[in-house]
């Protein structure tokens, strides 16, 4: 009798309770369904202040999507990154995520996860949530369709010290966080037809070049005078605040080919840890679309536009315009609209002042902390209002090959810092033309146990066929590009 009466009460218990939750269910889905709006607002609104009345604890919740145009927030990749040490220590579930390009897996709280967090004795608790829609949708956009945030809970009492203080440490932390462990990348633009939200602007791979200034074939004082100079850039963001300039640098790299241009690069990006952007302008259709791929970089990099001189009509673009505005008062309508339409054919319509807008014009200081190099064989080809001071701010000629460039490179690919063939190859190099890529290239074994020596001499036989070839010296070349250059300007 007593195991029937039990039965019977525990099953009065469990009806009683699904009966209660059936009503409950009930009445919110009459309140939602058939209550006016304006009403279940202000019903909302007052019992959402009594809880509040009641309950001790404020909260802020930081979005992952932010901005009309939905740009990811950086105060969600700073919590996230902040966070993610501290969900692997105290999260019972966590969620992991593949780094791209690399091989190691990164882990974090999964979705409605909480972990703790303590500041100065005040404990806060941290909460992973997303939102998904209620209906079936269909969008090329995954983040319009789910939603992804963070909410941070404490005392009320702590509120001015969480705002004012707890929030900016956190902020400070993920971001040193993310430059430390983040993988650097080298950027290059996609075709603007292409432009989606499956296909970004800039797509990338890891940037994982190996060249530093220790391995830069270069004359060494010109190299320390470019580390100082790269340094001084890099530590003067308040100096820059301070006589009102955008914080970029320019550099106009220039010298024949195979003399290390693009090493240069590298070993830049390398020692400053900084993103490359390689802008390619002929993929540009016009200056918008150049002004709008600006805006998409970020801080921390370098724009590299390489061999500017032969990816547009740079230097006779001004004296063209005015030819035009010439030839077109003189053409009939009929032969003006077929030349319209086959300009409007052209793939690119990027012209010299979108490019000098961008490099020191207002939209230069989008984003801080940017250096923009460009690369030219021949620098005479550049239009002067290019290279000007304050759009290029360091000229840097990469020579032909020099004894102490040599030196660098016996170093690198032969492991010796002297020979009794160096005084040799030294006096050839001082007379003979050249590049660190060619010197190089006869360092390289080509066979298996080939010995320094034979490889030395393999250079001297290359130094002498190409002194006995005629060629200048470096000196002699700027006198006669000067003297071209001179004789153009009289004509």
């Amino acid at each position: 009798m007593e195991d029937f009466l039990s039965n019977l009460s525990s099953a009065m218990a469990t009806f009683t309770f699904f009966y209660s939750t059936a009503t409950f269910v009930f009445i919110y889905a009459m309140f939602r369904d058939h209550f006016p709006q304006h009403l279940q607002d202000d019903i909302q609104k007052y019992g959402r202040k009594l809880v509040n009345f009641a309950y001790p604890y404020s909260q802020i919740t930081f979005d992952e999507f932010t901005g009309e145009y939905m740009r990811r927030s950086e105060a969600f990749a700073a919590i996230e990154n902040y966070l993610s040490d501290k969900s692997v220590v105290s999260a019972k579930r966590l969620k992991a995520d593949a780094v791209k390009d690399g091989q190691s897996l990164v882990l974090s709280m999964d979705y409605h996860e909480e972990v703790a967090d303590e500041f100065n004795g005040i404990k806060v608790w941290w909460s992973s949530n997303r939102t998904t829609p209620r209906s079936l949708q269909f969008s090329v956009f995954p983040a319009v369709d789910e939603k992804r945030y963070y909410k941070l809970t404490f005392h009320n009492r702590h509120k001015q010290i969480i705002t004012e203080s707890y929030l900016a440490w956190v902020m400070n932390e993920g971001k040193a966080i993310k430059q430390n462990n983040r993988l650097r990348k080298l950027y290059t633009n996609n075709p603007s037809k292409d432009w989606n939200g499956f296909n970004p602007k800039w797509s990338y791979v890891a940037f994982e070049h190996p060249a530093s200034f220790d391995t830069l074939a270069m004359d060494a004082n010109k190299k320390q005078e470019i580390i100082n100079d790269i340094n001084k850039f890099k530590m003067g963001r308040d100096y820059y605040q301070s006589i009102g300039k955008a914080w970029k640098r320019g550099y106009l790299l220039y010298g024949p080919p195979g003399t290390g241009k693009s090493t240069m690069i590298a070993a830049m990006a390398n020692h400053l840890e900084y993103d490359v952007y390689d802008l390619e302008l002929t993929a540009i259709k016009d200056n918008t679309e150049l002004r709008r791929l600006l805006i998409d970089t970020s801080g921390k990099s370098i724009l590299v536009i390489e061999d500017i001189d032969c990816s547009l009509d740079l230097m006779g673009e001004r004296e063209s315009k005015k030819r035009k505005i010439k030839e077109d008062s003189d053409m009939d309508p009929i032969s003006k609209k077929v030349k319209k339409e086959m300009e409007e054919t052209t793939d690119s319509k990027v012209t010299l002042s979108g490019v000098l807008n961008c490099v020191d014009g207002l939209w230069s200081s989008c984003g801080g902390e940017r250096i923009i190099i460009f690369t030219t064989n021949y620098i005479e080809n550049l239009d002067p209002a290019l290279i000007r001071r304050g759009r290029m701010d360091l000229l840097i000629e990469m020579p032909f090959c020099c004894f102490e460039a040599f030196k660098v490179l016996a170093k690198n690919y032969l492991k010796i810092n002297s020979h009794r063939l160096f005084k040799q190859i030294g006096g050839l190099l001082c007379k003979t033309n050249m590049t660190p890529a060619d010197v190089a290239e006869n360092l390289i074994p080509k066979f298996e146990g080939e010995n320094v020596e034979l490889r030395l001499n393999r250079l001297i036989e290359a130094l002498k066929a190409t002194k006995n070839g005629g060629a200048c010296r470096p000196n002699q070349k700027r006198k006669r590009r000067n003297s071209n250059l001179t004789n153009k300007k009289k004509k």
